[in-house]
Protein backbone atom coordinates (compact mmCIF):
# COMPACT_ATOMS: atom_id res chain seq x y z
CA UNK A 1 0.00 0.00 0.00
CA UNK A 2 2.60 2.55 1.01
CA UNK A 3 4.87 1.85 -1.96
CA UNK A 4 2.00 2.46 -4.42
CA UNK A 5 0.99 5.61 -2.61
CA UNK A 6 4.56 6.93 -2.55
CA UNK A 7 5.04 6.27 -6.26
CA UNK A 8 1.75 7.86 -7.19
CA UNK A 9 2.07 11.30 -5.64
CA UNK A 10 5.75 11.73 -4.93
CA UNK A 11 7.98 10.25 -7.59
CA UNK A 12 6.09 11.48 -10.64
CA UNK A 13 7.01 8.26 -12.44
CA UNK A 14 3.40 7.25 -13.15
CA UNK A 15 2.80 9.27 -16.30
CA UNK A 16 -0.82 10.30 -16.72
CA UNK A 17 -1.83 9.66 -13.11
CA UNK A 18 -2.93 12.56 -10.96
CA UNK A 19 -1.13 12.81 -7.68
CA UNK A 20 -3.20 12.04 -4.61
CA UNK A 21 -2.98 13.01 -0.94
CA UNK A 22 -5.06 12.45 2.18
CA UNK A 23 -6.01 15.44 4.33
CA UNK A 24 -6.78 14.68 7.97
CA UNK A 25 -7.85 16.49 11.13
CA UNK A 26 -8.14 15.53 14.78
CA UNK A 27 -11.71 15.96 16.02
CA UNK A 28 -14.07 14.98 18.81
CA UNK A 29 -12.07 17.16 21.17
CA UNK A 30 -14.28 20.25 21.39
CA UNK A 31 -16.60 20.76 24.34
CA UNK A 32 -18.24 24.09 23.49
CA UNK A 33 -20.61 24.94 20.66
CA UNK A 34 -18.11 27.11 18.79
CA UNK A 35 -15.48 24.39 18.84
CA UNK A 36 -17.94 21.76 17.69
CA UNK A 37 -18.99 24.04 14.83
CA UNK A 38 -15.33 24.26 13.75
CA UNK A 39 -14.98 20.48 13.81
CA UNK A 40 -18.14 20.00 11.76
CA UNK A 41 -16.89 22.50 9.19
CA UNK A 42 -13.58 20.63 8.96
CA UNK A 43 -15.44 17.41 8.17
CA UNK A 44 -16.55 18.99 4.91
CA UNK A 45 -12.94 19.72 3.94
CA UNK A 46 -10.87 16.70 4.99
CA UNK A 47 -10.87 13.07 3.87
CA UNK A 48 -10.05 11.34 7.16
CA UNK A 49 -10.34 12.19 10.85
CA UNK A 50 -8.96 10.92 14.13
CA UNK A 51 -11.52 11.02 16.90
CA UNK A 52 -10.69 11.58 20.57
CA UNK A 53 -11.74 8.47 22.46
CA UNK A 54 -11.53 9.29 26.14
CA UNK A 55 -7.86 9.72 27.02
CA UNK A 56 -7.46 13.48 26.64
CA UNK A 57 -11.00 14.31 25.49
CA UNK A 58 -14.17 12.69 24.25
CA UNK A 59 -16.76 10.29 25.61
CA UNK A 60 -19.33 7.91 24.20
CA UNK A 61 -21.77 10.69 23.36
CA UNK A 62 -19.18 12.83 21.54
CA UNK A 63 -17.79 9.81 19.72
CA UNK A 64 -21.25 8.80 18.51
CA UNK A 65 -22.03 12.32 17.29
CA UNK A 66 -18.65 12.73 15.59
CA UNK A 67 -18.82 9.35 13.87
CA UNK A 68 -22.31 10.13 12.54
CA UNK A 69 -21.17 13.51 11.26
CA UNK A 70 -18.05 12.03 9.63
CA UNK A 71 -20.03 9.33 7.86
CA UNK A 72 -22.53 11.92 6.61
CA UNK A 73 -19.60 13.74 4.97
CA UNK A 74 -18.04 10.59 3.54
CA UNK A 75 -14.97 10.90 5.78
CA UNK A 76 -12.94 7.90 6.93
CA UNK A 77 -12.72 7.55 10.73
CA UNK A 78 -9.74 6.75 12.92
CA UNK A 79 -8.97 6.63 16.64
CA UNK A 80 -7.01 9.34 18.47
CA UNK A 81 -5.88 7.84 21.78
CA UNK A 82 -3.56 9.54 24.24
CA UNK A 83 -2.03 9.29 27.65
CA UNK A 84 -4.90 9.14 30.18
CA UNK A 85 -4.58 12.85 31.00
CA UNK A 86 -7.77 14.82 30.61
CA UNK A 87 -6.57 17.60 32.93
CA UNK A 88 -3.51 18.23 30.75
CA UNK A 89 -5.32 17.51 27.46
CA UNK A 90 -2.78 14.76 26.79
CA UNK A 91 0.00 17.26 26.17
CA UNK A 92 2.09 16.42 29.25
CA UNK A 93 4.71 13.66 29.06
CA UNK A 94 3.87 10.78 31.39
CA UNK A 95 5.90 7.93 32.82
CA UNK A 96 3.73 4.82 32.57
CA UNK A 97 4.38 1.13 32.86
CA UNK A 98 4.23 -0.19 29.28
CA UNK A 99 1.55 -2.75 30.11
CA UNK A 100 -0.55 -0.10 31.89
CA UNK A 101 -0.18 2.18 28.88
CA UNK A 102 -1.16 -0.60 26.50
CA UNK A 103 -4.23 -1.34 28.61
CA UNK A 104 -5.26 2.33 28.62
CA UNK A 105 -4.83 2.57 24.85
CA UNK A 106 -6.76 -0.64 24.25
CA UNK A 107 -9.68 0.71 26.26
CA UNK A 108 -9.73 3.98 24.33
CA UNK A 109 -9.45 2.42 20.88
CA UNK A 110 -12.00 -0.28 21.72
CA UNK A 111 -14.47 2.41 22.78
CA UNK A 112 -14.34 3.94 19.30
CA UNK A 113 -14.38 0.52 17.62
CA UNK A 114 -17.63 -0.23 19.46
CA UNK A 115 -19.15 3.12 18.48
CA UNK A 116 -18.10 2.62 14.87
CA UNK A 117 -19.54 -0.88 14.79
CA UNK A 118 -22.84 0.49 16.07
CA UNK A 119 -22.82 3.01 13.21
CA UNK A 120 -21.99 0.37 10.62
CA UNK A 121 -18.36 1.35 10.06
CA UNK A 122 -14.87 0.44 11.26
CA UNK A 123 -11.80 2.22 12.58
CA UNK A 124 -9.44 2.59 9.62
CA UNK A 125 -6.52 4.37 11.26
CA UNK A 126 -5.01 5.02 14.68
CA UNK A 127 -2.96 8.12 15.51
CA UNK A 128 -1.66 8.99 18.96
CA UNK A 129 -2.34 12.44 20.41
CA UNK A 130 -0.17 15.10 21.98
CA UNK A 131 2.76 14.00 24.12
CA UNK A 132 2.11 10.36 23.28
CA UNK A 133 2.43 11.14 19.54
CA UNK A 134 5.96 12.38 20.12
CA UNK A 135 6.90 9.49 22.39
CA UNK A 136 5.49 6.89 20.00
CA UNK A 137 7.54 8.43 17.17
CA UNK A 138 10.74 7.36 18.96
CA UNK A 139 9.94 3.73 18.24
CA UNK A 140 10.43 2.50 21.80
CA UNK A 141 8.14 1.18 24.53
CA UNK A 142 5.30 3.64 23.79
CA UNK A 143 5.29 2.61 20.15
CA UNK A 144 5.19 -1.06 21.15
CA UNK A 145 2.29 -0.39 23.53
CA UNK A 146 0.31 1.34 20.77
CA UNK A 147 1.16 -1.37 18.24
CA UNK A 148 -0.12 -4.10 20.56
CA UNK A 149 -3.21 -2.09 21.49
CA UNK A 150 -4.08 -1.78 17.80
CA UNK A 151 -3.44 -5.46 17.16
CA UNK A 152 -5.77 -6.32 20.02
CA UNK A 153 -8.65 -4.04 19.02
CA UNK A 154 -8.61 -3.29 15.28
CA UNK A 155 -5.82 -5.35 13.69
CA UNK A 156 -6.59 -4.13 10.18
CA UNK A 157 -6.11 -0.47 11.07
CA UNK A 158 -3.23 1.63 9.74
CA UNK A 159 -0.90 3.43 12.16
CA UNK A 160 -0.45 7.13 11.40
CA UNK A 161 3.06 8.17 12.47
CA UNK A 162 5.26 11.22 12.14
CA UNK A 163 7.07 11.18 8.82
CA UNK A 164 10.67 10.06 9.04
CA UNK A 165 10.31 8.82 12.61
CA UNK A 166 12.01 5.67 13.94
CA UNK A 167 8.51 4.36 14.66
CA UNK A 168 7.62 4.41 10.96
CA UNK A 169 10.60 2.20 10.18
CA UNK A 170 9.78 -0.05 13.15
CA UNK A 171 6.17 -0.43 12.03
CA UNK A 172 7.19 -1.57 8.56
CA UNK A 173 9.74 -3.96 10.06
CA UNK A 174 6.99 -5.40 12.27
CA UNK A 175 4.63 -5.84 9.33
CA UNK A 176 2.29 -3.06 10.47
CA UNK A 177 0.63 -0.87 7.83
CA UNK A 178 1.65 2.77 8.26
CA UNK A 179 0.87 6.18 6.79
CA UNK A 180 3.59 8.77 7.32
CA UNK A 181 2.17 12.15 8.31
CA UNK A 182 3.21 15.69 7.48
CA UNK A 183 1.78 18.89 8.94
CA UNK A 184 0.41 21.82 6.98
CA UNK A 185 0.29 24.24 9.88
CA UNK A 186 3.36 23.48 11.99
CA UNK A 187 7.03 24.37 11.67
CA UNK A 188 9.71 21.66 11.74
CA UNK A 189 13.15 21.19 13.26
CA UNK A 190 16.09 20.02 11.15
CA UNK A 191 15.61 16.49 12.53
CA UNK A 192 12.00 16.28 11.32
CA UNK A 193 10.31 16.89 14.66
CA UNK A 194 7.69 19.57 15.21
CA UNK A 195 8.81 22.77 16.92
CA UNK A 196 7.20 22.95 20.36
CA UNK A 197 3.90 24.73 19.82
CA UNK A 198 4.57 27.42 22.44
CA UNK A 199 7.72 28.56 20.63
CA UNK A 200 7.61 31.58 18.32
CA UNK A 201 6.81 30.60 14.76
CA UNK A 202 5.81 27.04 15.65
CA UNK A 203 2.27 27.39 14.29
CA UNK A 204 1.63 28.54 10.71
CA UNK A 205 -1.57 30.46 11.31
CA UNK A 206 -1.82 32.20 7.92
CA UNK A 207 -3.78 30.07 5.42
CA UNK A 208 -1.49 30.87 2.49
CA UNK A 209 1.61 29.78 4.44
CA UNK A 210 -0.02 26.50 5.45
CA UNK A 211 -1.20 25.93 1.88
CA UNK A 212 2.28 26.47 0.43
CA UNK A 213 3.75 24.02 2.93
CA UNK A 214 1.01 21.49 2.17
CA UNK A 215 1.67 21.58 -1.56
CA UNK A 216 5.43 21.32 -1.07
CA UNK A 217 5.03 18.32 1.22
CA UNK A 218 2.49 16.57 -0.99
CA UNK A 219 4.26 17.23 -4.29
CA UNK A 220 7.93 17.04 -3.34
CA UNK A 221 8.07 15.74 0.23
CA UNK A 222 9.87 18.96 1.11
CA UNK A 223 9.47 21.57 3.85
CA UNK A 224 11.50 24.75 4.20
CA UNK A 225 13.01 25.36 7.63
CA UNK A 226 13.47 28.69 9.41
CA UNK A 227 17.12 28.89 8.31
CA UNK A 228 16.19 28.43 4.65
CA UNK A 229 17.37 24.82 4.39
CA UNK A 230 15.02 22.13 3.12
CA UNK A 231 13.94 19.01 4.97
CA UNK A 232 12.82 16.03 2.86
CA UNK A 233 10.07 13.77 4.18
CA UNK A 234 7.90 10.93 2.96
CA UNK A 235 4.24 11.93 3.30
CA UNK A 236 1.07 9.84 2.90
CA UNK A 237 -1.29 12.15 4.78
CA UNK A 238 -1.36 15.82 5.74
CA UNK A 239 -2.78 17.09 9.03
CA UNK A 240 -4.60 20.34 9.73
CA UNK A 241 -5.01 20.99 13.44
CA UNK A 242 -8.60 21.72 14.40
CA UNK A 243 -7.53 23.77 17.40
CA UNK A 244 -5.21 26.07 15.43
CA UNK A 245 -6.35 29.69 15.07
CA UNK A 246 -8.42 29.97 11.90
CA UNK A 247 -8.48 26.20 11.37
CA UNK A 248 -11.37 26.26 8.90
CA UNK A 249 -9.80 29.03 6.81
CA UNK A 250 -6.52 27.11 6.80
CA UNK A 251 -8.15 23.83 5.77
CA UNK A 252 -10.17 25.59 3.08
CA UNK A 253 -7.09 27.21 1.56
CA UNK A 254 -5.02 24.03 1.88
CA UNK A 255 -7.59 21.89 0.07
CA UNK A 256 -8.22 24.48 -2.64
CA UNK A 257 -4.51 24.97 -3.29
CA UNK A 258 -3.78 21.24 -3.37
CA UNK A 259 -6.53 20.71 -5.93
CA UNK A 260 -5.46 23.73 -8.00
CA UNK A 261 -1.96 22.25 -8.01
CA UNK A 262 -3.28 19.14 -9.77
CA UNK A 263 -3.73 16.81 -6.80
CA UNK A 264 -6.73 14.69 -5.86
CA UNK A 265 -7.48 15.00 -2.14
CA UNK A 266 -8.67 11.53 -1.18
CA UNK A 267 -8.07 8.99 1.57
CA UNK A 268 -5.43 6.44 0.49
CA UNK A 269 -6.15 2.72 0.17
CA UNK A 270 -5.69 0.66 3.31
CA UNK A 271 -7.45 -0.03 6.55
CA UNK A 272 -10.46 -2.30 7.10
Amino acid sequence: MTAWWWMTFRSGESVGQRRTIDLNADVGEATDEAGIDVERALLRLVTSVHIACGGHAGNEVSMQATVRAALACGVRIGAHPSYPDRDGFGRRPMEMDPLALESALRAQIQALVDVGRGAGTSVATVKAHGALYGEVAKGGAAFAALREAVRGTCPGAVLVLRSGSPAADAARRDGVAVWEEGFCDRAYTATGELIERRAAGAVLSHPSMAARQAVSLARDGAVELADGSVLHLRVDTLCVHGDSPGAVAIATQVRRTLEESGMDVVAPPGGP
